[in-house]
């Protein structure tokens, strides 16, 4: 574990195999934090045995990283800036980037906003909902602070709520992480990206909707359906993996 400093807030990460081999960096989801998102699940030994460079942040309210309680330290530019603010650390110019869920919805927005240091994008966990209405943030704020979790009406949200517990994350950061968030994203906004992109969501995953309505905003864009996955049980999938590096593969020998 490396710890470095982002905005005044120490975060933690993980930076993985030979120094000169090619960078991913991995972005973990809402609740969850790195070792759980990427290491339990088989992804860092994958990555090594493909010969990568892993580097893998915990988001700040998460896992081994600072957690304050205002929603003001969890907008979206300070987030972005966090992955900025690693490969900088780092220095690492240009990377792969690769977010699950909340992280995918954040690879995507540093996507947008540096280009020019992103090689290649691969979005887990979400899908054509990211154009929908935004799910409201005071009910996951809500579900975190909630004395109890039985009382959380919504599956998904005591799905969620459930999932922190398990982990053992801070409910206080995480609800402010939910208020602190903010803004959508619009096809057209996204039409303009010229980073090659994959998109890989479960077929049960009502959370992500689906994968080829994200794919057709995005100029070229591959999309892949994990057949019986929901949103939970997607990101281990032997196919979900397989699709990954049949993409980074594909893309490196065009």
């Amino acid at each position: 574990m490396g710890t470095f400093q982002s905005g005044g807030i120490t975060l933690g990460y993980d930076d993985i195999g030979p120094r000169d081999a090619r960078p991913i960096v991995l972005l973990h989801g809402f609740a969850s934090n790195r070792s759980e998102n990427w290491k339990r699940l088989g992804w860092y030994g994958t990555f090594e045995r493909k010969g990568y460079r892993t580097v893998a942040l915990d988001w700040r309210g998460h896992g081994e990283s600072a957690k304050p309680h205002d929603a003001e330290a969890y907008a979206r530019e300070a987030l972005i800036g966090d992955v900025f603010a690693l490969m900088d650390h780092l220095q690492i110019e240009r990377a792969d980037l690769m977010g699950y869920s909340m992280g995918a919805q954040l690879a995507l927005a540093a996507a947008l906003a540096h280009p020019d240091r992103i090689d290649h994008l691969v979005l887990g966990g979400i899908g054509g909902a990211l154009f929908e209405r935004a799910r409201d943030p005071e009910a996951m704020a809500a579900a975190m602070t909630a004395d109890d979790p039985e009382t959380i009406a919504e599956p998904m949200l005591r799905s969620f709520r459930h999932f922190a517990d398990e982990q053992g994350e801070d409910r206080l950061a995480l609800a402010a992480c939910a208020q602190g968030r903010g803004g959508g994203f619009t096809p057209d906004a996204l039409s303009a990206l010229a980073v090659p992109v994959l998109v890989v969501a479960g077929a049960r995953d009502a959370l992500a909707g689906d994968p080829d309505a994200l794919a057709t905003a995005i100029p070229g864009t591959r999309a892949v359906t994990l057949p019986g996955c929901d949103h939970f049980s997607a990101i281990p999938h032997a196919l979900f993996k397989a699709s990954v590096f049949d993409f980074l593969d594909d893309m490196m020998d065009i």
